[in-house]
C-alpha cells in the first residue's frame, strides 16, 4: 500500500494550537467520510510543537489532484478548510501540506 508522509507548521501561538488539536479530537463525519472516499485508507497526524507530520497509507491509484478537484467540489470539505486555515502557517508559496522526501528506510514497511 503507498505510503506518503506530509508536514505543515502550525501558527507558533499556544491557544491556536490548542484549539487546532481540540478539532482534530472531534473531526466532523462528513471530512472523514470524504477523506476514506478518496481512497486515503489510513491517516495519522502527528505534533512536536508547531510541526505537524501527517502519515497517509493510500489504495494504488490515489491521486492527490483527485483528493483536491472533490474537495473543491464539497461545501463541507471547503468549510472545514477555511476553519484550519486560521492556525496553519502556509508557506512562501501558499502551500499548506507539503509532501516529505524520504532519505531512509530500514525493513519492509
Amino acid at each position: 500500500m503507498p505510503r506518503h508522509v506530509l508536514t505543515l507548521d502550525l501558527k507558533d501561538d499556544p491557544a491556536l494550537i490548542a484549539a487546532y488539536d481540540e478539532h482534530h479530537r472531534a473531526v466532523w463525519p462528513e471530512i472523514e467520510a470524504s477523506i476514506l472516499a478518496s481512497g486515503i485508507h489510513t491517516m495519522t497526524i502527528h505534533r512536536l510543537g508547531t510541526r505537524l507530520v501527517m502519515i497517509l497509507d493510500v489504495a494504488h491509484g490515489f491521486s492527490f489532484a483527485r483528493k483536491a478537484a472533490a474537495d473543491a467540489a464539497d461545501p463541507v470539505v471547503q468549510r472545514w478548510e477555511a476553519l484550519m486555515a486560521r492556525f496553519q502557517d502556509v508557506a512562501h508559496d501558499g502551500a499548506k501540506w507539503r509532501e516529505m522526501e524520504e532519505i531512509y528506510r530500514l525493513g519492509g514497511i
